[in-house]
């Protein structure tokens, strides 16, 4: 399980560990990058918290969300990944990323997202995924879109506005 990387032309997608911690702080400790979630930058406790829910996620179901390596630089840029969610009632692939904002724009969330897509109909033959999406969140809605996701509809999850997309494995291209 260790060894799982997946490979982009620009970026190596490889399990989270726990020493992302201060890598993953750059991103979930950046407002611009919050203001996506409307909550305030995390602390190192609450990033030890995040980080220590997603390892447990992983182990449980044997995957989980990837640290973004820029194959260039050799640097953690972002989180992408698959994560099981109740979404009105149903259990279901959510596929999410989060990238710091000095690397927004490039194409880094599509092509990773891309990947994990491919992992997940191609690899792990889940039958569906979906992407909940910040109402406003024009950027996030793009990358979905990109990815071959449609609109489904817009949802309240914990009292947050979210758009709904999903694809389903048997509209994905292989």
């Amino acid at each position: 399980m260790d060894a799982l990387r997946l490979q982009t032309p620009r970026l190596t997608l490889r399990l989270m560990k726990l020493s992302d911690l201060d890598d993953l702080l750059k991103i979930f400790g950046d407002p611009k990058v919050m203001a996506s979630f409307n909550d305030s930058p995390f602390n190192r406790e609450q990033m030890k918290f995040w980080l220590e829910r997603n390892l447990e996620h992983q182990e449980q179901h044997g995957f989980g969300l990837f640290s973004v390596i820029l194959k260039a630089e050799g640097i953690l840029i972002g989180n992408c990944g698959l994560e099981y969610m109740n979404v009105e009632g149903e259990k279901a692939a959510e596929l999410g990323y989060d990238f710091r904002s000095d690397y927004w724009n490039q194409g880094y969330a599509t092509e990773a997202a891309a990947a994990v897509r491919d992992y997940a109909f191609d690899t792990l033959q889940l039958p569906s995924l979906f992407s909940l999406i910040r109402v406003g969140n024009e950027a996030s809605k793009r990358v979905s879109e990109k990815i071959g996701m449609r609109f489904v509809e817009e949802i309240t999850q914990n009292d947050i506005q979210y758009w709904k997309y999903a694809v389903q494995a048997e509209t994905h291209p292989s």
